[in-house]
């Protein structure tokens, strides 16, 4: 119960402190990108390190780089298949999240994580 209330009040600040910075920039399309992923992502590395060690939560730091290069070519993919191949939307991106699960799980084969 303990790391449940941890992990609330950690990404609840650290989403707040990136709300504020995206909400201080322009355009404010940047307050939405600040305010979901990274600061999740540095909430979640920051009680890997504290419960886990730091060799942990850097094996766990790669594997959300993989899955943030996956995602770039999970969007590539949507992007090609409604715009060139002019598929609807829901084929385009069930086809699409098959390149997403290559891509990831090709990244962390090849080069290891914390799988």
């Amino acid at each position: 119960m303990t790391e449940y209330l941890l992990r609330f009040v950690a990404g609840g600040l650290i989403v707040s402190a990136f709300a504020i910075m995206g909400d201080m920039l322009r355009p404010k399309s940047f307050a939405g990108l600040l305010g979901a992923a990274p600061s999740v992502g540095l909430a979640t590395l920051g009680i890997a390190v504290v419960q886990h060690g730091a060799s942990y939560a850097a094996a766990e730091s790669w594997t959300m780089i993989y899955g943030a290069v996956a995602l770039v070519c999970y969007s590539l993919a949507v992007r090609h298949l409604l715009m060139r191949s002019r598929l609807p939307a829901l084929p385009a991106t069930i086809v699409a999240f098959a390149v997403w699960l290559g891509v990831a799980f090709g990244l962390l084969t090849g080069f290891g994580g914390a799988a």
